[in-house]
């Protein structure tokens, strides 16, 4: 089956980026990105590229090239839906916040409501691909939907997860390490597999292209982000160790990072995993498997997001007692507010909890983040109900200038490890800070030594700073 139109219900962080690349290498197939955000779609066709809602290195160029050409944004979804002969599925799947499941299981609610327009809308037959994140044997509830409230329209679904890192994701899409493409074994399913893989193969070898059963493939996802994300809490876990112990966790980890059995990556201790992927795909691995009475399971794989809070309170609580036990009526500059460079994307950040926390200790928060709006991190705050907005609002200072974020504070939080950080005038901070002057280094990218002979009172996660 040769595809000629793509529609993707779902113009954020996953579905933007991913079919502004398939349309640039795909000049032969028009590719519509539709959402009910107006604004979110208004962003996407802003004229001015530094406009676009989803900030990535090199988005901006991909865009540019094929936005008008054979891409397009769109809030027309019922006419897309109909014109397309593939559809992607890239709406939102927050973990559950009621009900059965509550904080843990995925709410499916967008996805169900995608099928059902779907359904309603079609009027010829149509590949369904899954692209967001969903638990095992979703696409199976989808295909009832699909045809038990259709037209009568043959319907083929698929699985293709992303395997995206924020801040890098044009160059994970363009020279992807694999691509995960997971469908029915029948001959129509198998069609519907080649399609897709056509498509990808227009800039990809075939053998990074790998084809498996639904459930494997929607289990795959699930499992590759509780796997990093293990990384990361095992070695925030050793971080602690090794601040009890007076060893050095960069030692360590570059240690055991050396065994070719382990490997370096994921193994930079910090104060903190957040994304919208980690968090979430955890506790729907932990739901599923208490869901069929895997406790032993459930609780190994809880035990990395238990590990992750606690590096996050860990953090603040060593702000306030290093600061004399008490942060009331202090200001504390934080240098970072998304989850980690080169995107705006703040959801889960460690941002958000520290400066709760340390809200609560009567702190007055002042924060630099390059990409971050000032409305986004009051309504991340917001989200936590851990008081009224008011309050949040009181004690959350957003600046745009990161001297003017340091001033007066009597401790730099550093949370998001932005490149240009590095390259601040530190002498100039220190002189305008209050003294003794505080820098807690929650990203590990300072050089301690010059930190230290500036003057500051400097710590960094998992070292004797």
């Amino acid at each position: 089956m040769k595809v000629s139109k793509i529609c993707c219900i779902g113009a954020g962080y996953v579905g933007g980026p991913t079919m502004a690349v398939i349309a640039d290498k795909n000049r032969d197939i028009q590719v519509t990105v539709v959402d009910i955000n107006k604004d979110r779609i208004a962003a996407w066709n802003d004229e001015d590229l530094n406009n676009l809602p989803v900030f990535e290195p090199g988005l901006d160029e991909v865009v540019g090239r094929a936005r008008g050409k054979n891409l397009f944004f769109s809030t027309e979804v019922d006419k897309a839906i109909d014109e397309a002969h593939m559809i992607f599925i890239s709406v939102n799947t927050p973990t559950k916040t009621y009900g059965k499941g509550k904080n843990m299981a995925a709410d499916l609610k967008y996805v169900e409501l995608c099928a059902r327009q779907i359904a309603s809308v079609a009027k010829t037959d149509k590949i369904v691909v899954e692209k967001s994140t969903l638990p095992v044997r979703t696409a199976e509830a989808i295909k009832t939907i699909l045809y038990n409230t259709g037209n009568g329209v043959n319907f083929q679904i698929l699985s293709n997860p992303e395997f995206l890192a924020e801040g890098t994701a044009i160059t994970d899409l363009e020279h992807a390490d694999r691509v995960l493409i997971g469908g029915d074994e029948t001959p129509e399913g198998q069609e519907a597999i080649q399609a897709l893989v056509d498509i990808y193969a227009a800039w990809l070898p075939k053998e990074r292209i790998l084809t498996t059963n639904v459930w494997s493939s929607e289990l795959s996802k699930l499992t590759a982000n509780a796997f990093l994300a293990q990384r990361v809490s095992s070695i925030n876990a050793i971080s602690e160790l090794c601040e009890a112990t007076g060893a050095n966790v960069n030692e360590v980890a570059r240690a055991i990072g050396m065994d070719s059995r382990i490997g370096p990556k994921f193994l930079k201790a910090s104060v903190g995993f957040g994304g919208s992927c980690f968090q979430k795909d955890i506790l729907n691995l932990v739901y599923i498997a208490k869901s069929l009475g895997l406790e032993a399971v459930a609780d190994y794989w809880e035990q990395v997001i238990i590990m992750n809070d606690h590096q996050k309170i860990r953090f603040a609580e060593k702000i306030v007692s290093t600061l004399f036990n008490t942060v009331s009526g202090k200001k504390i500059a934080f240098l970072g507010w998304a989850f980690k460079k080169d995107t705006n994307d703040t959801r889960e950040s460690a941002a958000i909890y520290v400066a709760d926390r340390l809200i609560d200790e009567q702190a007055q928060i002042c924060v630099f983040d390059p990409k971050v709006s000032s409305k986004q991190m009051i309504d991340d705050l917001n989200y936590l109900q851990s008081r009224d907005r008011k309050s949040n609002q009181n004690h959350l200072n957003v600046v745009g200038d990161p001297y003017e974020a340091c001033k007066d504070a009597h401790a730099i939080a550093i949370l998001t490890e932005w490149d240009e950080f590095k390259e601040y005038d530190w002498q100039r901070i220190y002189e305008n800070m209050n003294k003794p002057a505080f820098v807690f280094d929650g990203r590990m990218i300072l050089d301690g030594e010059k930190m230290k002979e500036i003057g500051f009172k400097y710590y960094v996660i998992g070292s004797e700073y």
